[in-house]
């Protein structure tokens, strides 16, 4: 599981509502095809075995591009040719390559009106940023909605846009954009940042410099972590040479290029003499997802996605292996049984109606980047037709805060953009499984924001209803102790045993789910 994820907002879509209740469906199809014979294929002994070499000393701790996730997808591919489940490609190849960049923290300057700052004081960028330039435009909250726009009076093609957190407010206390005293996304610490930069570049922007006090202190943690570490900041390699740039900047640096930039909202022309000499150095990376697929036998053209991360952290600078047997070894090979029970459902003629994809996504733990490069670049199968997208992310052992029965799980995102989903969910798990299901970190105040930062979330900026599985984090995580025989394995085959309950019934039902909760 990821850190700390920064992800951009895409497209929204929704689904037809006239649709029967989900009890009514969800009992007919169960009534009708009995998914039990399948899910007891999904066994601790077969769990065990898988993990003991996936997350052996020799995948060296999985890290993207290394030799050891090479190690890690060439064993996916084979076990999905062994099950005979064909890949996900027209050409027949199980590997979607994902190019990568790693971009070593940029050194440079930037000066404004004279004054030269260092990256790193006062102001962050991870991107290279040169130019030269007279004036910027200041943009206020840098909202672009249907109810509110900073950009209706201005124009800001090729220029730098210096822009605020927050959101507009009416005289009565109320927020403009909700119409009430609660606020909109766009007070969202994690979701507001992309949506500011993206509706900037959509407008023409260069780029951006984006006063966020409490953004800032996060950024300047990570800027921090990698100048101390040498670490560069990986992402997807994109043909473009005109890059968009952002800074993140402190409140004496957004002071001195507009005086009272707290209280002044109002978009305007801001004379200001801004040079820019960032640069950074990058290196290629080549990484891939593994992706198969069973064909669904009635609706083939809608796509059930069960999806885990492959990577994990590499070795430490000490030469120990993070070997990451539950981050996210566990989740992996939860597919490949829950990808072998489908199989065995298939050649018993009790195939899936919907297609069913079994998505394994590199670069998880370097910002989500393998699920982004599927929902963002390259989708294999069409996102207005992708149902849902069931994530497992860590749930091989048992989270040393919890309280209470043992077989559990952490359930997050199952009810923020369908219902449907959350009820199936919780009457499959009545009906077949009784796992105490926690929807502690579901809260939308939970400070861990373990919404935003495992694979699903790529597909729920697309309005493709989620559940992430997850287990909470323990002292091992992210470090050389999360080994296999930490697993508890009557744990996984429970929780692997639930996915494929939950994944079967939104395959096998009548109606395709609603989304009623879509994303604006």
């Amino acid at each position: 599981m990821k850190k700390i994820a920064f992800v951009v907002t895409l497209l929204a879509m929704a689904c037809n509502s006239s649709q029967k209740t989900v009890s009514e469906t969800t009992t007919e199809t169960i009534a009708t095809m009995n998914p039990k014979p399948f899910a007891e294929t999904i066994t601790e002994a077969e769990l065990k075995d898988h993990l003991y070499i996936y997350a052996s000393d020799e995948f060296e701790g999985r890290e993207t591009g290394k030799p050891g996730q090479k190690k890690a997808v060439a064993y996916l591919e084979e076990q999905y040719k062994k099950m005979g489940i064909p890949a996900a490609q027209a050409d027949g190849n199980y590997f979607q390559n994902v190019p990568l960049t790693v971009s070593k923290l940029p050194e440079g300057t930037i000066t404004i009106n004279g004054k030269t700052y260092k990256n790193g004081e006062g102001l962050l960028t991870f991107t290279s940023a040169e130019g030269n330039y007279s004036e910027l435009a200041y943009a206020g909250f840098g909202i672009e909605d249907e109810k509110y726009s900073d950009y209706s009076t201005i124009d800001v093609t090729d220029k730098i846009v210096l822009i605020k957190a927050g959101e507009p407010m009416n005289a009565d206390g109320t927020y403009v954009i909700s119409g009430s005293a609660e606020k909109s996304v766009w007070s969202n610490l994690s979701e507001s940042v992309a949506k500011r930069f993206e509706a900037a570049q959509a407008k023409g922007a260069k780029g951006v410099l984006y006063f966020d006090e409490n953004n800032f202190a996060r950024f300047e943690s990570r800027f921090d972590y990698m100048k101390k570490n040498d670490s560069g900041r990986m992402e997807i390699k994109e043909d473009n040479s005109d890059t968009f740039f952002n800074f993140f900047i402190n409140e004496n640096i957004a002071n001195a290029i507009l005086p009272n930039i707290k209280s002044e909202n109002k978009a305007k022309i801001v004379p200001s003499k801004i040079d820019l000499a960032i640069k950074s150095s990058d290196e290629d990376i080549n990484s891939e997802n593994v992706v198969a697929i069973l064909k669904g036998s009635e609706k083939p053209n809608e796509y059930v996605i069960i999806s885990s991360h492959l990577d994990h952290i590499g070795v430490t600078k000490d030469g120990e292996i993070n070997n990451g047997a539950d981050d996210d070894g566990s989740g992996t090979v939860a597919l490949l049984e829950i990808a072998q029970a489908f199989k065995k459902a298939a050649d018993e003629g009790k195939g899936p109606k919907r297609s069913i994809v079994f998505l394994h996504v590199t670069g998880e733990e370097k910002g989500l980047l393998g699920s982004q490069y599927y929902t963002d670049f390259d989708p294999i199968f069409p996102l207005s037709e992708t149902v849902a997208d069931l994530n497992i992310d860590m749930i091989g052992r048992i989270d040393p805060k919890r309280e209470g029965d043992r077989n559990y799980i952490y359930l997050i995102g199952s009810d923020k953009l369908s219902t449907d989903l959350h009820n199936i969910s919780e009457e499959v798990n009545e009906k077949y499984m009784n796992i105490a299901l926690d929807y502690t970190y579901n809260d939308e105040n939970d400070p861990n924001r373990f919404y935003y930062r495992s694979d699903h979330y790529n597909f729920v900026k697309n309005n493709i209803p989620i559940i992430f599985y997850f287990n909470g984090t323990h002292d091992d995580y992210h470090a050389p102790g999360d080994t296999p025989d930490k697993i508890d394995y009557d744990l996984l085959e429970n929780r692997a045993r639930l996915v494929f309950y939950t994944g079967w019934e939104v395959a096998n039902r009548k109606d395709r789910l609603v989304v009623d909760k879509a994303n604006k």
